[in-house]
């Protein structure tokens, strides 16, 4: 047993089977018997593992035949349906411990009845190298290049990387563990026992059978169904129809189809709302006389024009001497929302608010969100706030914490606020009215202070990687009928300043303290992705230093600052960082340059931050501050906080991808709208990716993507593929389509199930 366990765990040691093991170990045929047996008890034993062709390795090795539990992700491709396994322990075996991404691929076949999401087990199998690998190892055998299939090598390899796991490996769904709760969304087609759905997420196998019809369903109709089950991959899955959302062109059906496929709530549980309405309006005196009092004071509210919750206020004055007091106002939702109660564990269910192209689906009841905690102007609230100190050069001094009520004294707009910002000294003297006066000096003396922070912050590092941002105008009926580009203004800049300022200032506190807490975290980019970035950047016409260097970072975003392509770019660096996410170690800001970081002024609409106030709160009672409350919530444990910071990761990745699908949708409806009243209409775009199916554009004004398909290019243009410099050129002369080529473009074709939108050259 001793030799077979030495030989199996050598170095040089390729998967065998028993016949195969018994030549390499010597073993005579009177002894076989024997040997099988021991084969036999270690199998048993877990030892070795038999894998494919019942050959043996060690448990968790890198060979084919390992079985391994994780969730299985399946692409949007229905005509080439396949999936990637991402394992729930990686270390566990050695093929993914090798990998940089821990991963496997799924060819369709194999796929089983594994739908997306779900949990399942695979086995490993060896596959056939791709032929990019087979080129470049006949070349370096011939000491040489691999010539014209250089191009179709993955970067890595052609740097001289050595042939990676990943590319002699797959998995076969053997077992699903677990389905991930799922609605269907889709379209009702056929009747009686012929009735399906075929569902709008691509993600999904084509059609599913209901074995459940609602009587006044009718074929068309876009319908909400439960799975059901689904065990032989040659038929199709169960389903059973619960809902009946309305026609394909019912107003605001598009956006009702994404809620119910991301599976976002529209409604609060009964008792939820129950427990909303009792909470008063009214607050003690005792309450009031334990909290610091500013409702005197100017305090006042930056928001979009459109906003109904305000989280934060403000508060800016000088001090003797030089320097600034910033008092950062926010709502104090962990005076109302009480931990373990119905509000705190629908709030943790939901994560955050989602904000979507025609409403918003709310954290908290619309009797907290936009009335009780909302800090509207005139009506007394009960805020947590930072008071923070600052000498003349914008260093912060001091920081305190306190609970306290506010009298609002204005709401202004970010528009409004930054028309009085750009006054000067003698024009808001000028003014009629005297409080709008005070309010202009008031916005003047916080610009004061707030550039100086916005300087010191990218002084230290920070990424400037805020762009304009396109909003769709609805109108009464959810229909698209305008756009409206919000410019990121110094009225923008000045509340980010401030909400970063309180931010690091409440989790340098948390952590100081050594208190359990949640931290806002991003960590530090793949080098590897950084440089790639950094090859699109210099097709762009932008020389490019290294990158993995924060000054070149920053010296390529202030080149490109008011450039067509700024937006191509900095979404480009944005998908070649990791994601922010949140943890309960404090394990710094990569692109705000922040070692201590934290999510605290928005508990309105995140609940991260209500549990941060949370953990201040019992802070602050601990030291036996006089406006601490006396009996603070519940502080999670350690491994409570692992948990909701891994959910409210998700909760906001979900939200984050519903809101970019809602507003793409609307402005594809706007698109077509105007394409349909002007059917020549022309947009300005820039190309910002070539591949051989096409050039991918943005237009400049609506920062809408499409593409330039290959197919779709005139043959009297004489339009080829140059794989080597990756640009469309003409044999007659007609205009290069590269990355950075700038041309005007007319719609040819949208896609929406997909949402892709093709255009043509104009």
């Amino acid at each position: 047993m001793q030799q077979v366990r030495e030989h199996i765990a050598g170095s040089e040691y390729r998967p065998q089977n028993k016949s195969e093991l018994a030549r390499s170990l010597g073993v005579a045929s009177k002894d076989r018997a024997m040997f099988r047996e021991v084969l036999r008890e270690m199998e048993e034993s877990g030892e070795i593992v038999r894998g494919k062709k019942s050959r043996f390795h060690l448990p968790g090795g890198d060979s084919a035949g390992a079985r391994c539990r994780g969730i299985i992700r399946v692409n949007g491709d229905r005509r080439r349906r396949s999936g990637i396994f991402l394992p729930a322990e990686p270390d566990d075996h050695e093929i993914f411990r090798k990998m940089r991404r821990p991963q496997l691929y799924v060819p369709g076949r194999f796929l089983d009845v594994a739908l997306d999401g779900d949990e399942v087990v695979v086995e490993i199998e060896e596959r056939e190298p791709p032929k990019w690998v087979k080129y470049a190892e006949r070349s370096r055998a011939r000491g040489g290049k691999s010539g014209k299939h250089r191009s179709s090598r993955p970067r890595d390899f052609q740097k001289g990387d050595e042939r990676r796991d990943e590319d002699y490996h797959q998995a076969r769904v053997v077992e699903v563990v677990s389905r991930k709760p799922r609605k269907i969304v889709g379209t009702y087609h056929g009747k009686g026992n012929r009735s399906t759905i075929a569902p709008e997420d691509s993600r999904l196998p084509p059609h599913f059978q209901l074995m459940k019809v609602l009587p006044e369903a009718k074929p068309g109709d876009v319908v909400l169904a439960s799975f059901l089950d689904w065990t032989d991959p040659q038929l199709f899955p169960m389903a059973e129809m619960t809902e009946i959302l309305g026609r394909e062109d019912s107003p605001g059906i598009d956006i009702l189809k994404v809620i119910h496929r991301m599976g976002l709530p529209l409604e609060f549980p009964r008792e939820v709302l129950a427990e909303a309405e009792l909470i008063s309006e009214i607050v003690s005196e005792e309450e009031l006389a334990r909290r610091e009092d500013w409702r005197e004071r100017d305090v006042f509210t930056i928001d979009p024009e459109d906003a109904k919750d305000f989280d934060d206020a403000i508060c800016v004055t000088e001090r003797e001497g030089g320097g600034w007091e910033l008092a950062v106002h926010i709502a104090d939702v962990a005076h109302y929302v009480k931990a373990g109660s119905a509000l705190d564990e629908e709030a943790r269910k939901r994560g955050n608010s989602v904000y979507l192209a025609d409403r918003v689906i709310p954290m908290l009841p619309e009797q907290l969100s936009n009335g009780i905690c909302s800090l509207k102007p005139g009506v007394e609230r009960l805020t947590h706030a930072a008071i923070l100190e600052f000498d003349a050069s914008g260093e912060q001094k001091g920081a305190r914490f306190v609970s306290a009520v506010i009298r609002s004294q204005h709401r202004f707009s970010y528009e409004e606020a930054f028309a009085l910002m750009q006054l000067e000294d003698s024009e808001i003297e000028q003014l009629p009215d005297e409080k709008e006066r005070t309010l202009a000096r008031h916005l003047a003396r916080a610009w004061d202070l707030g550039s100086r922070l916005r300087k010191k912050r990218f002084d230290q590092g920070a990424l400037d990687l805020d762009f304009p941002e396109v909003r769709v105008v609805l109108d009464g009926k959810g229909r698209a009928v305008d756009l409206k580009k919000s410019v990121y203004d110094e009225s923008h800049q000045l509340i980010e300043e401030f909400m970063l300022a309180a931010n690091e200032a409440v989790a340098l506190t948390t952590k100081n303290a050594q208190a359990s807490s949640l931290y806002r975290i991003h960590e530090d980019p793949d080098f590897g992705k950084l440089e790639e970035f950094a090859d699109l950047a210099r097709m762009f016409g932008h020389r490019v230093g290294d990158v993995t260097h924060r000054p070149e970072l920053q010296k390529l975003l202030s080149a490109i600052r008011g450039k067509l392509e700024e937006h191509s770019v900095k979404l480009a660096l944005l998908k070649s960082l990791k994601r922010a996410a949140y943890s309960k170690d404090p394990l710094g800001h990569y692109g705000l340059a922040k070692t201590n970081y934290t999510h605290f002024t928005s508990p309105i609409r995140r609940y991260a931050d209500l549990v941060v106030h949370r953990v201040l709160r019992r802070i602050l009672s601990s030291r036996n501050e006089e406006t601490a409350p006396k009996d603070p919530d519940r502080v999670p444990s350690l491994q409570e906080l692992s948990e909701i910071a891994h959910h409210i990761s998700k909760t906001e990745r979900v939200a984050a991808e519903a809101e970019m699908e809602t507003r793409r949708l609307k402005m594809i409806e706007y698109l077509e709208r105007v394409c349909r009243e002007y059917p020549d209409a022309q947009f300005d775009a820039t190309v910002y990716e070539v591949r051989p199916i096409g050039a991918f554009v943005e237009l400049n004004d609506l920062l809408l993507k499409g593409l330039i398909r290959r197919d779709d290019l005139h043959p009297s243009d004489g339009y080829f593929f140059d794989r080597n410099t990756r640009q469309f050129r003409s044999r007659n002369g007609m205009p290069l389509l590269a990355v950075g080529s700038r041309l005007p473009v007319r719609l040819s074709r949208i896609n929406r199930e997909k949402g892709f939108i093709d255009f043509v050259p104009a």
